[in-house]
């Protein structure tokens, strides 16, 4: 990878990217008010468990597949994955999650980083339209529109929606800075191990087995007190 895709990509999966990410915890608000998330160990296996059998998982397979869809110019194989990433979140909360930051990625790369080669004006058009677009679903268009290999885009992309996490879980509980930083450390072979199934795995092997997840999201948006939108 080149030193400008590597800056491409360092910018649009950075924290000060404007697509809303601080606002969101996945769930993550309802687990710490609930008791099932109560200090460093329980963010540690909450984020293990959404990147080996949860939505992180899921949205890394999307995205590699996104990027390949582009980079192969399918514009009908990319409209129906559009399509099914809409359908797949469990609940309203999540899909809010994950369509707000794919538009607001999309609008932000189509206004300020020209498409190169007009791959992905179209595809990614009207983001707000039906069916919405998804995040990673956004993001893996973008970086096969400006050449940015897809197996540092997905490991990137999970480096920085856990990194968002982790954030919310030092606000939630809360923690220190120095506990982030060893959930981070703690959580790169579970981000690897996530970016290379997503690199080989097809989209029959889509699916989640995160119920909790499920059950905190449906809890949440009820939840009297609120910091997160999720």
């Amino acid at each position: 990878m080149d030193e400008g895709a590597l800056y491409r990509l360092m910018t649009w999966l950075s924290p000060g990217f404007p697509v809303g990410a601080f606002s969101y915890s996945h769930g993550l608000e309802r687990a710490v008010e609930a008791g099932l998330v109560a200090d460093e160990a329980g963010v540690l296996a909450w984020l293990d468990d959404l990147l080996g059998h949860g939505t992180l998982g899921q949205d890394a397979i999307l995205l590699a597949r996104a990027h390949a869809l582009v980079e192969a110019d399918d514009r009908a194989g990319f409209a129906e994955l559009r399509e099914l990433a809409a359908a797949l979140p469990a609940t309203a909360e999540l899909l809010l999650e994950t369509t707000a930051q794919g538009a607001a990625f999309a609008r932000t790369c189509l206004a300020a980083w020209p498409d190169p080669a007009g791959r992905i004006g179209t595809l990614l058009a009207e983001p707000d339209a039906p069916p919405p677009l998804a995040y990673p679903v956004a993001v893996g268009a973008v970086a096969a529109a400006h050449g940015v290999p897809v197996p540092a885009t997905v490991a990137a992309f999970l480096q920085a929606v856990v990194a968002n996490l982790v954030s919310a879980g030092l606000r939630l509980i809360p923690l220190g800075q120095t506990a982030g930083q060893r959930l981070l450390a703690a959580l790169e072979p579970a981000v690897r191990r996530t970016a290379l199934r997503a690199e080989r795995a097809g989209l029959d092997e889509l699916g989640t087995a995160s119920l909790v997840l499920d059950w905190c999201s449906l809890a949440h948006e009820t939840q009297y007190t609120r910091l997160f939108r999720s």
